[in-house]
């Protein structure tokens, strides 16, 4: 394939504003699948937009459209109707559409309907052409729509990489061959033929992620033996207040044995919130430090390493065991002190934030490294803490519950330990829609709740008002905040986000757990690392913006005491929303995500918003997950699967390296 500064109309400009969205080579820009697509195939009556409907729709326009403004803003607003019905629609910021459009001309537009105070209304739709299915590519500044779509065209002509699944396995599933799978997830010629695209491209996605996780699960280091008696769990056992369940005891079993072993333990322990993965974790270090090891614990924020570590003095400290915090707040006075601490082996558990590795942290002999919400670290940060020791074993907690099926093939280079028992005596959180109709009902709770002394969390799902542009009347944190601050007075409102800077972030924080602050207005940067009892109401704006696993993420940082707790959904209610009011299981919400938007959504995205796993993110499909972990299995333990196993497992490595860590996993 030809250079990209070699398409014509690809200046220095839009080379680097590629670039910053990590396409660097022809191959890079061919392989950025499109994050959607417009099919004029089959257009709808305006009378089938119904609220939460996406697609194409073709009518006549009734009357003459009008321009409007207030206080700064434009939109232009038109119907649009057929002898079935009309849709309402609008356009923000683009006056020109008064003049593109004229009474009882035929349109064929392609949007959204959404439903406002006002009414139901299509928000911003593109004109678009009949009979074509055109794909739609993640914006790009300053590199516009057609110029993506022209140049991925004139490369597919010229693609010629190799296929990097095995010939005989790609025809024994009957999928695509990758460059005919690349043509059609590019340019569909039929929905039919877009849907074995798009699972020829996920297939080979989801083996390749499987073939890199095994190279990593061999990769597992020899180590020296933890002599780990088995009366120790009792000891420890015996000091808490109340008993663990079943499920806790058969995680730390399962440690244990690990930690007997000759191979370091590699372990995810996984469980919903408040399940108790931390008392796991605390009986994983007493075991190791009673065997003469060193343990470390890293939390993602300074807030959940303190609780960490009260927790950890809380229930260590009786049973013998000095304990002790690292993190980067530190005076260089503290830090040298705990840096001493650790570096003798005066302090058995120590527990920080990434601080614990930097350079100058040296341990006594670490044998044990678990790290909380792990997905909140990379790989490259884990093996640098593991670096610490001599072929530690390594825990990794995680309060995200994934179906099995994905979670083998996600972390297929760590045995798992499933937490699948809430403690005795907590109390579910209801949880309920909330129509805007009902948000002044809901205020008033919230002010009743705040005369008993409890707290509130609001999360939006932006942070200020310059996120608005395409966003309708979806509240922002930076409004929610002044709106609430007016509505709730004298209440205190706080804001947070993860654009503020990390101490002023975690100083908000640290008044709204000191219970300084009534409300605590955020986006998702409280999703994990904060433990506030006295929190009783967690508020989620914009609910339907959310997936499932998410919305129940956020619903755990509230009901961590004894008292009722609520969640809000302000949203209209569907079928997605309801499983929230009907369940507080959090593998039950996961099993439910993974129905109905696919597996994609669990693989995250990357730092620029690339899909780390694109087709897999397009396709939907959560039974492929299943399907592609057991034809994995057999290619890995046949013995007449050799040859597959060699091809897959070598270009899993290729590309591994390529990416720097498989699908942005490092």
């Amino acid at each position: 394939m030809r250079e990209l500064a070699d398409i014509r109309g690809f200046g220095p400009k839009r080379l680097e504003a590629l670039r910053a969205r990590g396409i660097a080579t022809s191959r890079d820009l061919v392989e950025r699948l499109p994050t959607g697509y417009r099919d004029t195939t089959r257009p709808l009556s305006p009378a089938q937009m119904t609220e939460g409907v996406t697609g194409c729709f073709t009518g006549f326009v009734i009357g003459k459209p009008a321009l409007h403004r207030v206080r700064g803003m434009q939109w232009v607003s038109a119907t649009v109707g057929d002898e079935c019905g009309r849709v309402r629609c609008m356009w923000f910021n683009q006056p020109w559409m008064r003049d593109r459009l004229f009474d009882t001309q035929q349109v064929v537009l392609f949007g959204q309907a959404v439903r406002k105070k006002t009414g139901l209304f299509v928000i911003n739709p593109t004109m678009e052409e009949p009979g074509r299915i055109t794909p739609v590519y993640a914006p790009v500044p300053g590199v516009g729509q057609k110029p993506l779509r022209d140049a991925v065209a004139l490369l597919l002509d010229e693609y010629d990489e190799p296929d990097v699944l095995p010939e005989s396995l790609a025809k024994r599933l009957g999928l695509m061959d990758r460059q005919q799978a690349l043509r059609q997830a590019h340019f569909p010629q039929s929905m039919e033929l877009l849907a074995r695209a798009k699972e020829r491209l996920a297939f080979e996605e989801l083996l390749l992620f499987q073939a890199a996780v095994a190279g990593e699960a061999g990769e597992r280091r020899e180590t020296q033996p933890l002599d780990v008696r088995g009366e120790w769990m009792d000891e420890f056992f015996a000091e808490l207040p109340f008993p663990p369940t079943g499920a806790q005891r058969r995680a730390i079993a399962e440690i244990a044995h690990d930690l007997r072993g000759s191979r370091a333990m590699a372990r995810m322990v996984q469980g919903d919130v408040g399940c108790g993965k931390t008392l796991v974790a605390l009986c994983a270090l007493y075991m190791c430090v009673r065997a003469g090891g060193q343990g470390a614990l890293m939390a993602p924020t300074e807030i959940l390493a303190e609780q960490h570590l009260r927790s950890a003095v809380e229930t260590l400290a009786p049973l013998g065991i000095r304990c002790g915090l690292l993190t980067g707040r530190m005076t260089a006075a503290e830090r040298r002190r705990a840096r001493e601490a650790i570096a003798c082996g005066a302090w058995q558990v120590v527990v920080g934030t990434h601080a614990l590795i930097s350079g100058d942290v040296a341990f006594a002999n670490l044998r044990l490294v678990i790290t909380d919400e792990q997905h909140r670290f990379g790989v490259r940060q884990r093996t640098a803490l593991e670096g610490k020791g001599c072929a530690p074993h390594v825990m990794v907690m995680s309060a995200t519950p994934i179906p099995r099926s994905l979670s083998l093939v996600l972390y297929g280079d760590l045995d798992v330990s499933v937490i699948d028992e809430l403690p005795p005596g907590r109390t579910p959180v209801a949880t309920r829609i909330v129509p805007e109709e009902k948000r002044q009902d809901m205020y008033g709770f919230i002010r009743r709740e705040a005369a008993k002394g409890f707290q509130t969390y609001v999360v939006c799902p932006l942070v200020g008002d310059t996120d608005m542009e395409e966003a309708g009347e979806l509240r922002s944190a930076a409004q929610e905040q002044r709106e609430l601050a007016r509505e709730l007075a004298p209440l205190s409102v706080g804001l947070v986000h993860g654009r503020m800077r990390g101490r002023d972030k975690e100083e908000t924080l640290e008044r709204f757990c000191a219970g300084e602050l009534d409300v605590l207005v955020a986006t998702t940067v409280i999703e994990v690392g904060v433990n506030v009892p006295r929190a009783t109401v967690m508020v989620i704006e914009g609910a339907d913006r959310f997936g499932l696993a998410q919305l129940h993420q956020l619903r755990g940082r509230v009901g961590r005491g004894a008292q009722e707790s609520w969640c809000f959904l302000m949203a209209e209610p569907n079928e997605r929303l309801r499983t929230l009011t009907a369940t507080n299981d959090g593998f039950a919400v996961a099993q439910k995500d993974l129905e109905l938007r696919g597996a994609g959504e669990f693989f995250g995205t990357r730092q620029h918003g690339q899909p780390a796993m694109p087709a897999l993110m397009l396709s939907g499909d959560g039974r492929m997950v299943a399907r592609a972990r057991e034809v994995f299995v057999d290619v890995m333990r046949s013995p007449e699967r050799a040859a597959e196993r060699e091809t897959l497992m070598a270009a899993a490595a290729q590309m591994s390296a390529q990416t720097g860590g498989f699908f942005g996993r490092n």
